[in-house]
């Protein structure tokens, strides 16, 4: 099966020790964010767990760990956008994050990396030209040490209304004109774009549109088949298959200000100072009135094909 670590929260960036513990434990609880009270009890093992995917803005806390992590396949996006501290007030600065990008390439493999570029927000500071400039530096900076580059536009939740009120709707001939710009630079540095639940428009010039944290890109990684079962898009848009996330909503401490994942800077600050990197649960402890059922598990590793395959980018 697949264990995700990031579509709630930046587990390496603020929560890389917890996540050391809980290998050493080999069990993660999860608390469902719409029952509070019903906890998900994961076993982590290499036997059952086939791959472990991260999304984050800063891997550098997760190096030291990295020995703990060997015996899973992993799969890594790192984000690194070029916004300042204006939008993203707590993220490492960029040059730092593409070294750290570099190192853990080298850990991992190509194959088990990609670069995010997302999401994409048009203003007065940050026009289209700018975004070129800043995403050609980047894929240089980053060419060899991935083949995959994901790119979306802003989404305007509800929460990102709240937070950043300023931010408008990316415009199609905006849209159309960076997706076009940014295939072309990705030929030139060996990246493959993969639009982010942005439907197929980009697909004209050349963009991968088939999703970004696929089936195919766990079979890359892990260089085997796997038998995965049938399972619902986490969003209509999104073509993406997402494991067992254990993370929590509102504990991100980037505070980046476009964030669907994070209610307010205080309910994050207050999440934030009851994490105790020794309880089984992200946030918190265990309650009375608590039902912990386990998951589900077993390895979708199709054991009749144990070689490496050539997946598509």
């Amino acid at each position: 099966m697949i264990i995700n670590t990031g579509q709630r929260t930046d587990i390496p960036a603020f929560y890389s020790e917890w996540f050391s513990n809980r290998l050493k434990a080999g069990f993660v609880l999860v608390r469902n964010p719409y029952n509070p009270h019903s906890v998900t009890r994961y076993r982590l093992s290499p036997d059952i767990v086939d791959l472990i995917g991260f999304c984050t803005k800063n891997p550098a806390p997760m190096f030291r760990y990295m020995d703990l992590l060997q015996p899973y396949g992993q799969y890594w996006f790192v984000t690194i956008t070029p916004y300042g501290k204006e939008i993203e007030p707590h993220v490492p600065n960029k040059l730092e994050v593409l070294d750290h990008f570099r190192h853990l390439s080298e850990i991992v493999g190509t194959d088990s990396i990609g670069w995010r570029y997302d999401p994409i927000l048009i203003s007065d500071t940050w026009p289209v030209e700018r975004h070129i400039k800043a995403f050609e530096y980047m894929a240089k900076a980053l060419s060899g040490y991935t083949r995959t580059a994901v790119i979306s536009f802003i989404d305007l939740y509800e929460k990102t209304r709240r937070n950043f009120p300023e931010a408008k709707a990316v415009q199609t001939e905006e849209r159309l004109l960076l997706g076009k710009t940014f295939v072309e630079i990705g030929r030139q540095y060996g990246l493959t774009i993969r639009p982010c639940g942005e439907g197929n428009e980009l697909a004209r010039f050349g963009a991968d549109c088939s999703g970004c944290m696929t089936i195919a890109t766990y079979e890359q990684a892990l260089h085997q088949r796997l038998k995965i079962p049938a399972k619902a898009p986490a969003r209509k848009e999104c073509a993406c298959y997402l494991g067992g996330d254990i993370g929590a909503y509102n504990t991100c401490g980037h505070l980046c200000r476009y964030c669907y994942a994070n209610y307010d800077t205080g309910t994050v600050r207050q999440n934030m100072a009851a994490h105790d990197p020794e309880s089984p649960l992200l946030l918190g402890q265990l309650l009375p009135d608590d039902q912990v059922h386990e998951a589900k598990q077993t390895s979708w590793i199709d054991p009749q094909i144990k070689m490496n395959i050539d997946v598509p980018q």
